[in-house]
């Protein structure tokens, strides 16, 4: 079953509750490129799912980054997919090319041989799984934290104090602090009811930015990468690429991609920023974040086979040499821009034919 937009129907939240009820041992699982939202919803859903007297545990096919770890409760979650549970629920995610780490290891067939529930938000999705009891890709809220809130509202579930923190961090992480166009009017009401169940703002602002503090060869990785940005589309595009040397030498420290990206989003006229990583084995991975007002992101990643939302996405490449896949980018990012308002402008005129 899949759900796309809207409150959850009466069906899916019937088919979830039946499910949670039924299983004592929940795996909750991440996608192999985890962030603020995916971490954030799945350390909440922990806490909601705990609170009931369910044994849960938590995976990752990748260590969590080091920008995440302000997050109390990050190294809990494990690498290996535990080799009992009842039910999994995949959170922020529902496309096979997010879980690589599970196909790999062979381990994909046996999380599909159990019931599996899938809450997501991304609009653009491409190959969805086939083995979920329950798929949820709603794209009327701002990150799968906000889903997560209405689910347990729905559902009655309690929220603790720790889950009601776990799910304003997701949301801030996907609407880039409330500043991008996910955040809709529900979104504000939920962290209004947040806030009124004691969760601090502020606080959780803090932690992040001491957690966030730059080691000094960190600072001085991230003025090289400044001064390696590139630009295209007449400036409406930033870019940088990653080689493997400086991906062993940096990423244990901290993430090159939102180490630079924000600076990139920063720069006047730029509506894109791409940070392209190229690996010795032969493929190219792409973090793409854009600008308020430049909702493309999930469109250019789904034209090379990822996916996301209109404000951060990503894909991955396999056997195809980095030049050609970055200049593919660039030509399909600039045209995106191109038609940025044309679609609007050219039904205003047909109505105004009419």
């Amino acid at each position: 079953m899949q759900y796309t937009r809207g409150m959850i129907a009466q069906t899916e939240q019937g088919r979830i509750a039946a499910l949670v009820q039924a299983a004592h041992h929940i795996v909750i699982i991440q996608a192999d490129n985890p962030d603020a939202d995916s971490l954030g919803s799945a350390l909440a859903l922990e806490h909601i799912l705990g609170d009931q007297g369910k044994h849960v545990s938590l995976y990752c096919g990748v260590d969590m980054p080091g920008y995440l770890r302000y997050l109390a409760g990050w190294d809990r979650v494990g690498s290996e997919l535990p080799r009992q549970f009842d039910l999994s629920i995949i959170v922020d995610a529902s496309t096979l090319t997010l879980l690589e780490k599970l196909q790999a290891s062979g381990e994909l067939a046996w999380l599909a041989a159990k019931p599996c529930i899938i809450l997501d938000h991304h609009a653009t999705v491409d190959r969805q799984p086939d083995f979920a009891k329950v798929l949820i890709n709603d794209d009327s809220v701002s990150s799968s934290g906000e889903l997560i809130y209405q689910l347990a509202q729905a559902l009655a579930w309690p929220v603790s104090g720790e889950a009601a923190a776990h799910v304003m961090t997701a949301i801030l992480g996907d609407t880039q602090g409330l500043s991008n166009d996910l955040t809709r009017p529900s979104t504000y009401r939920v962290m209004a009811e947040l806030a009124e169940r004691g969760v601090n703002r502020p606080q959780l602002e803090e932690q992040r930015r001491e957690f966030s503090k730059l080691p000094r060869q960190i600072y001085t990785y991230k003025a090289q990468l400044i001064e390696r940005t590139e630009f295209a589309a007449d400036g409406r595009i930033a870019h940088v690429t990653i080689p493997q040397q400086e991906i062993n030498d940096y990423s244990p420290l901290y993430n090159p991609a939102p180490l630079v990206q924000g600076d990139m989003l920063s720069v006047a006229g730029v509506g894109l920023a791409i940070v392209f990583k190229q690996y010795d084995d032969g493929h190219v991975t792409a973090a793409i974040r854009a600008n308020t007002g430049w909702p493309v992101a999930d469109e250019l990643a789904e034209k090379l086979g990822g996916g996301g939302h209109p404000y951060a996405s990503g894909f991955k490449t396999t056997g195809r040499p980095l030049n050609e896949v970055r200049s593919e980018c660039l030509m399909f990012a600039t045209e995106l821009l191109n038609n940025i308002g044309k679609d609007t402008s050219d039904e205003t005129l047909q109505h105004a034919n009419a």
